[in-house]
């Protein structure tokens, strides 16, 4: 069963838990710390009822995809019921929404120099300090923000 169909207002983690019918109300108090823990972030603009969990490699079922060796994604709640029972990935966090692209269309933008692109680390991308991520993330290819500027152009 895919993730989803999450809907109304969310207010913690337990409560799309809850939602989902992973646990019932009166487990949540119970949840593992791991479960507590997850970081639940914006995916995206499309479909924000669908869930997603980038996760530690340590942890496979058969729906999960590899994204490089040391993580993976999974789209179904198999993860979820996992994470809740204390069984789950070592490093997870759960996106609602995703965003989308059309044939070739990502290839393109990073041909014409439209994102930055680096190497996945596990350390950046699980690490619980989203505020200075950015930053973080740039300065590993050697980027200076204040050097980035809102105008693009060709020379």
């Amino acid at each position: 069963m895919p993730l989803g169909e999450a809907r109304g207002r969310l207010h913690t983690k337990h409560d799309l838990l809850v939602q989902l019918g992973v646990v019932q109300e009166k487990q949540a108090i119970h949840l593992p710390d791991a479960t507590r823990d997850l970081i639940v972030r914006h995916g995206g603009p499309v479909d924000r009822s669908r869930g997603f969990v980038l996760h530690s490699g340590d942890f496979v079922v058969e729906s999960s995809m590899p994204v490089s060796e040391a993580v993976c994604l999974t789209a179904t709640i198999d993860i979820l019921r996992a994470i809740s029972a204390g069984r789950g990935p070592r490093n997870a966090l759960m996106a609602l929404g995703y965003s989308g692209w059309g044939a070739g269309q990502l290839e393109n933008e990073i041909s014409q120099n439209g994102w930055l692109t680096c190497p996945a680390d596990p350390e950046v991308l699980f690490a619980d300090d989203i505020e200075s991520m950015y930053d973080r993330i740039l300065a590993t290819i050697g980027v200076d923000v204040t050097h980035l500027s809102n105008v693009a152009g060709h020379a």
